[in-house]
């Protein structure tokens, strides 16, 4: 009765390690934006944030004006706003002035990328993160802030810019601008529906987009179908084809499932039920729980 006893402590304890457990690779860097290598950093501000906005955002940022002196620095202007987003958002919703700030840190192979966001209001971490796989972005870390809530849109554009500065590796304008219109359709429909929902239906479609080289209406809609009925979500016929419109420029893009995965893989983890790594998931899983049952066993024998 005794071991029976300590096997089913062991048993709760295992199931309790597991749910707190993170999964190797998406947890945020430990080491200070500061601590990095300053020609891996690149800060981008919003142009027209006045000093105390500026300092609000330097602090979220978790920079001084010293760092300053040795990152790279740029801005962001309401022109480039309104070039890069006037074609999905109203010019009232874009406003008069550039608020959005980011900062980039470039990592090394197989960090994956890894967002946090500070006074954002209309985009979410995995949205950010959604968007900047289709612009072809990978390994950074990326913090996006507002000196007061924004809805920070326009954030992407600097990443985007920073990321290129950094690299060297140019970005397409045909990718930026289907970065941007993911960025603005998931956070629009996020207002109807629930913005996790959102962003694993987009990770979905794109990953099945890309893999099974998906660029026909009929297809792609059958993929929106899918991902929408294993999430139990639904959306109306104008969701549906602007979802198809934004993938069939996605699968004109020279983008790989197998990196799409590696640079999201909290968010594809989630999706590990609908399909995607489902096998593999269960593999790394199987493997922790086989590891920590031979630790009790030899513990408790």
């Amino acid at each position: 009765m005794r071991r029976l006893y300590k096997r089913i402590q062991a048993s709760a304890l295992v199931a309790a390690m597991l749910v707190t457990l993170p999964v190797a690779g998406i947890t945020a860097k430990a080491d200070a934006v500061t601590e990095a290598d300053p020609k891996d950093v690149y800060v981008s501000f919003g142009a027209d944030l006045n000093a105390n906005e500026k300092a609000t955002v330097m602090g979220l940022l978790g920079i001084t004006e010293a760092d300053l002196d040795r990152f790279a620095v740029g801005e962001i202007t309401n022109a480039d706003e309104k070039k890069y987003l006037g074609d999905y958002l109203d010019s009232g919703v874009i406003g008069n002035r550039a608020l959005s700030s980011v900062i980039v840190v470039l990592g090394d192979d197989g960090d994956g990328i890894d967002v946090e966001t500070k006074n954002i209001s209309y985009c979410t971490r995995g949205m950010y993160t959604n968007a900047l796989i289709t612009a072809g972005i990978e390994n950074a870390d990326v913090i996006v802030a507002g000196p007061f809530e924004i809805t920070g849109t326009a954030a992407l554009v600097g990443a985007m810019r920073a990321y290129s500065e950094l690299t060297g590796d140019e970005i397409s304008a045909e990718s930026m601008d289907t970065a941007v219109n993911e960025l603005v359709v998931t956070s629009q429909m996020a207002e109807d529906i629930d913005s996790q929902d959102v962003e694993e239906l987009m990770a979905f479609v794109k990953a099945k987009v890309v893999q099974e080289g998906l660029d026909s209406e009929e297809a792609i809609s059958k993929a929106i179908d899918e991902g929408a009925s294993q999430l139990g979500i639904s959306i109306t016929e104008d969701e549906k084809q602007t979802i198809i419109s934004l993938m069939k420029k996605i699968s004109k893009l020279d983008l790989d499932v197998d990196s799409m995965k590696e640079q999201a893989k909290e968010l594809f983890n989630k999706l590990e039920d609908m399909g995607i790594d489902k096998e593999q998931a269960k593999n790394f899983f199987q493997k922790i729980i086989e590891a920590i049952q031979r630790f009790f066993d030899g513990l408790f024998s």
